[in-house]
């Protein structure tokens, strides 16, 4: 054996034997998240596309087209003129044609019907896409840790959007019952539900953008005030949202279109029709307006309150969050005037329910920035 010295582990450190790895947290921030916000981001350009179609859908009174659910076999339009009759045939079956369209030729038919068919189309490339992702990152194993379970919950609420999609649809397919619409209710759900799906979709892709480990040390800096106000501001719109597919499932905005009044007075006239009860919160055409019109006040004012919180935050990116959504704000409900003063035609309609989506993630994003703040040097700001 050969002599070692007494000095020899303070003069010449040992080499480690094992390299250090990278932890949990460090091993999720690479290409896999990336690839997951661009899938997540694919989805969310898709729903938008769905509320968009779907909004032109109603507006054109072409969702009750097609009359039955099949989620696979539907998938085929009508391919040859035989088809098409059969179509016809059934549709004629239904309240909507008996009451409203018998003037329909087949010509006339297939134009509502092709609204109808590319919505559902969407719906299935969404379902697909959601589902082929997903098993795709499962499978290879790329997904970062903590997040299984939360990319499948889109997949989930995709699955049963179709679901009441259908439910929608068939409380306007009826025969004898004198619906000429689905009803506004199952709309309103059906409206709602794609926003929820927005907002999760959303949250997730700024969740990943920056490492979890970056998200750990911003959370300490949370501005509690700012988060609530926010949180409390996005409850609210959802609610207005709910509210506008009300108005737009019994064309209430071509009801009134004098503004600030409703026929020249503050309370529409015939604001509670006695005969229908409880149902003047759905089927009252004033009622349901002018109740769209006074939360749309209020959201107006708690927004105000909310982007001056918002802009005294500490963060510059926050402050500019929460000015873009004041802007985007302040752009719904001038958007809102107009199309009531121009009795909702599909154009101005298709634009404010669009608008409604860019307002729905400015508050998102603020509402991240205020949970999770980007750090600026004095220099940057």
């Amino acid at each position: 054996m050969s002599k070692r010295s007494i000095f020899e582990e303070v003069s010449e450190p040992q080499k480690p034997t094992h390299t250090a790895k990278a932890g949990l947290i460090e091993k999720d921030t690479g290409h896999a998240r990336l690839l997951i916000r661009i899938w997540l981001g694919l989805l969310f350009v898709l729903v938008v596309a769905m509320i968009f179609v779907g909004g032109l859908t109603r507006l054109t009174d072409s969702g009750l087209s097609i009359t039955e659910w099949r989620p696979f076999t539907g998938a085929l339009p009508p391919m040859n003129q035989a088809d098409w009759l059969v179509e016809f045939e059934k549709y004629k079956a239904i309240d909507q044609y008996q009451i409203m369209n018998q003037w329909m030729e087949l010509s006339d038919f297939k134009n509502i019907y092709w609204w109808e068919w590319g919505h559902r189309q969407l719906g299935r490339v969404t379902g697909l896409v959601a589902l082929v992702g997903f098993i795709g990152f499962l499978v290879t194993r790329v997904i970062p840790t903590g997040w299984t379970v939360r990319l499948f919950v889109p997949g989930v609420l995709i699955g049963l959007q179709g679901a009441i999609g259908w439910w929608m649809v068939h409380s306007g397919v009826t025969q004898g019952e004198g619906m000429t619409a689905v009803a506004s209710y199952r709309l309103a759900t059906h409206l709602g539900l794609a926003f929820i799906i927005l907002g999760v979709l959303y949250w997730y892709m700024l969740g990943l953008i920056r490492p979890d480990r970056e998200l750990l040390q911003a959370r300490r800096l949370k501005e509690p005030k700012i988060y609530g106000l926010s949180t409390g501001l996005l409850h609210f719109a959802f609610v207005q949202i709910v509210l506008g597919a009300l108005v737009a499932g019994i064309d209430a905005g071509r009801s009134y279109t004098d503004w600030p009044l409703m026929g020249g007075q503050i309370l529409p006239p015939s604001v509670w029709i006695v005969e229908l009860g409880w149902k003047n919160l759905f089927e009252n055409p004033g009622l349901v307006q002018f109740i769209h019109r006074v939360t749309g006040y209020l959201l107006c004012v708690f927004g105000c309150l909310t982007w001056l919180r918002g802009r005294r935050s500490a963060h510059p990116k926050t402050r500019a969050a929460f000015n873009l959504v004041f802007a985007t704000l302040c752009l719904q409900v001038l958007l809102g005037i107009v199309t009531v003063l121009h009795g909702a035609p599909v154009n101005l309609a298709s634009l404010h329910q669009l608008v409604a989506v860019g307002l729905w993630v400015t508050i998102l994003r603020a509402r991240f920035l205020s949970a999770y703040p980007i750090a600026t040097s004095l220099k940057g700001n």
